[in-house]
């Protein structure tokens, strides 16, 4: 008689038991998801960058300590090697950024740091190999749009400020703000434009005063307001020779404010006032004019600054920025607050807004360069 071994199935019907309680905790986890919904995502993101503020505050406890040499990381500027202040370029900024770049090549050699005047309209970019690192204010394109971080990635180069997928990102302003309401934080409502745009359509959307912006500029160059539709055709010629990308913008009637943010901190909000309060932070107000005023403290309740503080630093996160930067926003005349825009490599002239945060700060312009440079290290 032949006796037959039995079959094992144990191991497969195992197998189909772990399947099957797989497949329940899944479920049951995107159950639990479904259960939670987030109905106004704005304050939630903006209420999640606040917590995680806090439990940082929470572990170590602030400290009042301001940065400076004397408490950096960096002891001695040999540390820092040889380093190149990369300014100029062939953007449409080009002037503003001769002057930051003039700025900080003094600051970091008043504190003896072994600092060059780098210009990559006037030198070969192969050059920078002989560097150890570089202090990045080359504003606009070519500087603040990922193509210098590219370089400086590939040839592993130090640099201050974000990397490539920030600066891309920071630069475009359509995607800045598709990524932001994708994240739920609030930004002017806007419309791409072109050349066959249909004005009165985008008037019926959007309203007006409108603000009509080259996507792919800084220093608000090319920027126009509209107050009647038949502005629109020039704003938009004036704006399409900065670039093939124009977008309107809803003007928001309110206060604007600038939040500077430096190693994952905000520091003090500054409000900005033309003089001319019916018009815009303009070109020539932000570098040429001094009827501008800047107000620090800026007005806001303690409360409100700190919402707005923790919205810039959500908004700062979500585009992957680091090191340091600035956002933009405005408060309509009913207390919300709307993001307008990031900027990645801000200027560092004598009008410009983040020496101004961190003298606010307690924080003085050759300490301020020192330790954005030592955030290379």
């Amino acid at each position: 008689m032949t006796i037959q071994k039995p079959e094992n199935n144990k191991p497969e019907q195992n197998k189909q038991e772990n399947e099957k309680n797989i497949d329940k905790r899944i479920d049951q986890s995107i159950n639990a998801d479904a259960k939670t919904i987030i109905t106004n995502p704005e304050p939630a993101l903006a209420a999640a960058a606040q917590a995680e503020q806090d439990k940082i505050e929470g572990e170590q406890p602030k400290s009042n300590t301001v940065p400076s040499m004397a408490n950096s990381k960096v002891k001695d500027a040999s540390q820092f090697g040889k380093v190149a202040v990369i300014c100029g370029g062939s953007s449409n900024e080009r002037s503003v950024s001769l002057d930051s770049g003039a700025a900080v090549l003094q600051a970091l050699q008043n504190q003896g740091v072994d600092a060059t005047h780098f210009d990559p309209k006037e030198q070969d970019i192969t050059e920078l190999r002989q560097y150890d690192r570089v202090f990045n204010v080359l504003h606009g394109r070519g500087g603040e749009d990922g193509l210098l971080q590219g370089v400086l990635q590939w040839f592993n180069i130090p640099q201050t400020g974000s990397g490539i997928l920030a600066s891309a990102l920071g630069m475009d302003k359509v995607r800045t703000k598709q990524l932001w309401q994708g994240c739920g934080l609030s930004t002017a409502p806007f419309s791409l434009l072109t050349a066959d745009t249909d004005w009165q359509q985008v008037v019926n959307m959007l309203g007006l005063p409108l603000i009509i912006k080259p996507v792919h500029e800084g220093s608000s160059i090319g920027m126009t307001k509209v107050n009647n539709l038949d502005e629109l055709p020039a704003a938009y010629a004036t704006a399409v020779q900065c670039g093939d990308v124009v977008m309107a913008e809803r003007w928001i009637t309110g206060r604007e404010f600038t939040i500077v943010i430096i190693d994952d901190e905000a520091y003090p909000v500054i409000r900005l006032e033309p003089a001319d309060i019916t018009n815009f932070y303009d070109f020539e107000a932000k570098y040429n004019r001094n009827d501008t005023s800047y107000y620090i403290p800026c007005g806001l309740s303690a409360a409100d600054e700190k919402h707005l503080q923790a919205l810039s630093l959500a908004a700062f996160r979500a585009v992957d920025a680091k090191g340091w930067g600035r956002i933009d926003a405005m408060q309509d005349e009913a207390g919300n607050f709307w993001l307008l825009e990031i900027n990645t490599v801000p200027g560092m002239t004598s009008h410009s807004l983040v020496p101004m945060a961190a003298k606010a700060r307690g924080m003085d312009f050759d300490s301020l360069c020192w330790h954005i440079l030592a955030q290379t290290l």
